[in-house]
């Protein structure tokens, strides 16, 4: 289906109700601008016109249809037919999976909306820091991989404490990130990084997280349709490597695309990308640490994993396919923290209020250090787990609010950011907010939160896993 059958479908549906467009892409799939981005030539996942398509068939009832009034003498015209009663589900939509309609790629608005008003980022950035101080490089680079580069924020502030710990080291850094906006968020960041620190070789891939750190794919095929892709800046101003880093527009839209897997439902790339970005002046001292195609070590002093995986995700999944890859790239002396939501916050306090039951941390940093430990075998015996207790691995971060925001009358613009963040790091899924949203409740039970705590904050949860020094 291309995007005008779709718009056409949207716009029926909304003559039949009487919905505003944007009405129905808040309701259907949480996005006021769907129907705008669709006629601008935007386009959507399989997984939303699933929901799309499930919210027209299960929510226009004959009541719902508005009245036609018929002109004087004349027969009124016939109503279209209401769809039938059984409810339709898709085969993407699952009743029983909690996860069905949650994706990040999906929920774009909640994602800006959330690392724009709160200081998880920030926070996070410190935390790593602290990190910094007890690895133990080797020549020729100090070596870091980031397992989810998002935004770029944490990069960045990671980046800043790495040059000002160790200026004249080279760096070989690299960032997995399979999202294009976040791939372009975090290049923006990067022009200042490669000023201050021109001994920087900076490579962002979309590869898989048993792939990544080692920028080469198992798989012949994926193999064959590698694309590989190097930048040596030119100049030595920020400006100039602006410039050229804002040139891969095209390439990047061309080149990092994503779909859902039919197999699992999260997203996977059309095609493996790598990126390496240099100063072409520094090519000399850095040829020893430019990665080439085929493969490279990994033996990493610094690993990120900030959010690898969904709250709600298994223990199976975040022990196997995320923590115990990322565990075995890790070099002699070399540290991996992992960053989680924890829950027992305000945040938790809205969502319960709403929905009571609900638990979307299902496992802790000893759970999956424990399952870590079971996969890796006897390939993690020089490894040590760490979880520490809470008053080293529990961090906070904060909503930002002015302070004469969280007063007996709290502005909408307020209530609304800290419902997103709640339902942000709670991954509510969308199909649950439909009946919420309409009654307006959850902005009772957001402002009685924050005037109850005087504000809105969110517990984190890391661990560390680190190899023993040669």
């Amino acid at each position: 289906m291309n995007s005008q059958e779709l718009l056409q479908e949207i716009s029926d549906y909304c003559r039949q109700t009487g919905l505003a467009e944007s009405t129905f892409g808040r309701r259907a799939v949480n996005d006021g601008k769907l129907a705008s981005r669709l006629r601008h030539g935007g386009r959507i996942t399989t997984d939303t016109l699933d929901r799309i398509r499930y919210f027209m068939a299960n929510n226009l009832s004959t009541a719902a249809r508005p009245a036609v009034i018929a002109r004087a003498g004349t027969a009124p015209a016939p109503l279209p037919a209401a769809p039938r009663s059984t409810p339709v589900v898709p085969a993407s939509v699952k009743p029983d999976d909690p996860q069905r309609n949650f994706r990040f790629f999906d929920n774009r608005q909640k994602y800006l909306l959330f690392v724009n008003t709160c200081s998880e980022k920030w926070v996070i950035g410190e935390r790593v820091g602290l990190e910094i101080a007890n690895i133990h490089p080797r020549p020729p680079a100090v070596r870091l991989f980031d397992a989810g580069v998002g935004d770029g924020t944490v990069l960045a502030r990671v980046l800043r404490a790495m040059h000002d710990r160790s200026p004249t080291m080279p760096f070989y850094v690299v960032g997995k990130e399979i999202s294009l906006e976040d791939i372009r968020l975090t290049l923006q960041k990067m022009a200042d990084r490669f000023l201050e620190h021109p001994s920087t070789v900076l490579v962002l891939t979309n590869l898989a997280y048993a792939d990544a750190p080692w920028l080469a794919v198992k798989s012949m095929t994926a193999a064959t349709s590698l694309v590989w892709h190097e930048l040596p800046l030119s100049g030595n101003t920020a400006y100039r490597f602006q410039e050229q880093i804002t040139g891969l527009e095209p390439f990047l839209a061309e080149n990092w695309k994503a779909r859902v897997s039919q197999k699992t439902g999260n997203p996977v790339y059309e095609r493996p990308v790598v990126l390496v970005i240099y100063r072409e002046d520094h090519k000399f001292l850095l040829d020893p640490i430019i990665p080439r195609p085929g493969g490279m070590m990994a033996n990493y002093d610094l690993v990120i994993a900030s959010q690898p995986y969904r709250a709600r995700a298994s223990l199976d999944f975040k022990a196997k396919r995320v923590i115990a890859p990322l565990a075995r790239a890790l070099g002699p002396g070399g540290r991996l923290i992992a960053i989680h939501s924890h829950g027992h916050d305000p945040g938790m306090d809205i969502i319960r209020r709403i929905w009571p039951d609900d638990n979307p941390f299902t496992t802790d940093r000893h759970q999956i250090l424990k399952a870590v430990k079971q996969e890796l075998g006897p390939a993690g015996r020089d490894l040590n787990f760490n979880a520490y207790a809470d008053n080293r691995s529990l961090f906070r971060y904060d909503m930002h609010t002015l302070p004469s925001e969280i007063s007996e009358s709290i502005g909408t613009s307020t209530l609304f950011a800290a419902w997103n963040a709640a339902i942000y790091v709670a991954q509510v899924e969308d199909d649950r907010l439909a009946s919420v949203v309409a009654d307006g409740s959850y902005l009772d039970a957001t402002r009685e939160v924050l005037q109850q705590h005087g504000g809105l904050w969110f517990y984190d949860e890391s661990f560390v896993i680190s190899r023993r020094r040669e």
